[in-house]
Order: structure tokens, then C-alpha cells, then sequence
């Protein structure tokens, strides 16, 4: 069994890193949700390359969810003991410090939920993700695979239903605005910001400029000069 788990997860892992990712669990199990509440099923998703997205997307994701993506291996261990001192001395809503790269393993192979065991796996499948994807590829399933509203998964359709735009014709502030949802794209809309929204927004416009733009797929980045958005040709 054990020899089978590892084999199976493994292949999956390289299957998906030149497969395009069309369905996640999550997007079953919002179908499921809804149909339990007596609503019609709502799944807008469409897979694009990463190159026919905003080049800001990538950026704005990465100033809101994990400002040091280019340089960890799938662990940001300072964002994780930031989080904890929080926890610790905060009573309010506990705060993570899950890396886009655990985001992508849990929305790829898992499923939504908090416990030790679901964790285990997320660490497991980061691991493997790091070990056989590129940075592009992770930041290209994410991008495609994320929730980001009610039925909505992926920068293509939250463009087509928020913003009545192609993908690459996503703006700045539009990309911020969607990155500003992420923690609860559910509660959190692109389409009616509220003013908290809109904060929220201006906020990660202004991380964005501290953030390097994405490099391309097979063009290396110096890690000393990233945070200088610098990176070697």
C-alpha cells in the first residue's frame, strides 16, 4: 500500500506538471454544497497558459499571498513564525502562513479543512510540487485552479464574469483587486468591492512595487536580486 501511495502521488505530480489541470476537489465539493442547499450548480472555469494572463496577476498574488515565492522551496519558515508570534498574541481570527506552493497542493490533490492529517498531505504534495514543477508551473496551476468567488475558479473566469475583460487585458488595480479576495473569495467580492475591499486593494498596489515581475518559463533569476526585481537575462 505504501509503495503504491508513493508511486501513484508521484505520477499524479508529474502527470499534472505537463497536463493541464481542468478539475480540483474543491470544485466538486462546491458543486456538492450547493446542490445541498437546493441552488443550481455554479462552475465557471477555464484553463489558459500562463502567458495569456495579466503579466500584473502573477505579481499582485504573490505582493498579497507570499512576497518570497521566487525564493523558498515551497516553505516560507520566516512567514510561518511571523504568523505563529501573531497567533500567539492576538485572540482574533487566526492567521497562516501557507506558501502559493501549499495553496496549489491543497487545491490540486486535497481538500478544504484544518487538520493535522490534511496538513501532513499538503506538506507532502508541496514537497513533491517543488521537487518536480517549476515556479512557472505553480504559479500557472494556481492561477488557473484557485477560487475566486462563488462557482468561480481562475483568473479567466473571474475575468469574463467580474470584469467583462479578456484575461490579458486585466489591469493593475484590477489584478489587486482579485488578489485582495483571496483569503475568502466567497465573502470577499472583485465584482462589488466593498470599502474594506478597497482598502484592501491600494494596500497590495503598494507591495506590488517592492515585488519583481514573474519571470518567464527557462529564464533564470538571480535569488540575491529578486527582491531588487532584478534578474539576470
Amino acid at each position: 500500500m505504501l509503495v503504491f501511495f508513493f508511486c501513484s502521488t508521484i505520477l499524479a505530480v508529474l502527470f499534472f506538471r505537463f497536463v493541464p489541470v481542468y478539475v480540483t476537489p474543491l470544485m466538486f465539493i462546491r458543486a456538492a454544497e450547493q446542490v445541498g442547499e437546493g441552488r443550481s450548480i455554479v462552475w465557471h472555469h477555464e484553463w489558459i497558459p500562463i502567458d495569456k494572463m495579466s503579466a500584473h496577476m502573477p505579481v499582485a498574488v504573490m505582493a498579497s499571498e507570499d512576497q518570497r515565492f521566487l525564493l523558498h522551496h515551497g516553505f516560507d519558515y520566516e512567514a510561518i513564525q511571523q504568523a505563529a508570534k501573531r497567533n500567539r498574541e492576538s485572540g482574533k481570527r487566526k492567521m497562516g502562513g501557507s506558501t502559493i506552493t501549499q495553496q496549489t497542493a491543497k487545491n490540486v490533490f486535497l481538500w478544504p479543512g484544518r487538520s493535522w492529517v490534511r496538513k501532513g498531505f499538503e506538506a507532502y504534495f508541496t514537497v513533491l510540487i517543488e521537487l518536480f514543477w517549476s515556479k512557472q508551473r505553480i504559479m500557472e496551476v494556481y492561477l488557473n485552479s484557485i477560487e475566486m468567488g462563488d462557482g468561480i475558479y481562475g483568473v479567466s473566469a473571474v475575468a469574463d464574469r467580474h470584469f467583462k475583460k479578456s484575461p490579458t487585458e486585466l489591469s493593475r488595480a484590477d489584478c489587486a483587486l482579485i488578489a485582495a479576495t483571496l483569503p475568502n473569495p466567497r465573502r470577499f467580492s472583485s465584482k462589488e468591492p466593498s470599502a474594506y475591499m478597497k482598502k484592501r486593494q491600494r494596500q497590495i498596489q503598494i507591495q506590488m512595487q517592492y515585488v519583481p515581475s514573474f519571470p518567464k518559463e527557462g529564464q533564470d533569476y538571480d535569488p540575491e536580486t529578486v527582491s531588487g526585481g532584478i534578474y539576470k537575462k
